[in-house]
């Protein structure tokens, strides 16, 4: 990872990171991570360029959170945070609230990595980056909902939520199954 450096998503860094969306086709068809701030995102069918727009202006606001890791000066990968309420629509749902009892101030929703860069270590130094601006925005519970891909092949393209090993490398606890695969794993970090 020598060179890699970790920046927040705000204005500044906008045009790196809509860069790497861009050229991805928007990423997982256009989705801009807009899904897990607004679930109607997921069922109405707004086009890639509103998204794109959607997400620019939450980020201009403030309103849209990220750990961002750069070769240089190319945003090569991401990691998604943000307090509950700017994230509160989360895969498994229905699962998810039948066990719940407080929720966390903290979500990280999403990961992506550029293609030519997966598998040496981005998406960790970006979940870094996250717990890090967590610890600086104030600490707290920080919640997210892995997948434990263990003992079976499952391509890192696909692991859009992060892998259940590299969570608990960074003292993540798993708290409740939520899914076939899904977990919800927590850490609580002091302001720093």
């Amino acid at each position: 990872m020598t060179g890699f450096t970790v920046k927040s998503l705000e204005k500044s860094t906008w045009s790196a990171f809509a860069a790497l969306v861009e050229r991805h086709n928007g990423v997982w068809g256009g989705c801009w991570c807009m899904a897990f701030h607004d679930a109607a995102a997921r069922r109405r069918k707004f086009s890639t360029q509103e998204l794109r727009a959607q997400k620019e202006k939450r980020v201009c606001e403030g309103n849209a959170h990220a750990a961002l890791v750069f070769d240089g000066e190319t945003c090569i990968g991401w990691c998604q945070f943000g307090p509950t309420e700017e994230l509160p629509a989360i895969h498994h749902k229905r699962a998810y609230e039948e066990g719940l009892k407080t929720l966390p101030a903290w979500r990280i929703t999403c990961f992506f990595v550029d293609k030519a860069y997966r598998g040496k270590g981005v998406a960790n130094l970006a979940l870094q980056g996250a717990v890090n601006e967590i610890r600086r925005l104030g600490g707290g519970v920080i919640e997210s909902y892995p997948e434990d891909a263990a003992n079976r092949k499952v391509s890192s393209a696909f692991l859009y939520n992060g892998a259940m090993a590299m969570f608990e490398r960074e003292g993540f606890k798993r708290l409740r199954r939520i899914g076939k695969d899904a977990w919800v794993v927590a850490k609580r970090v002091r302001k720093g």
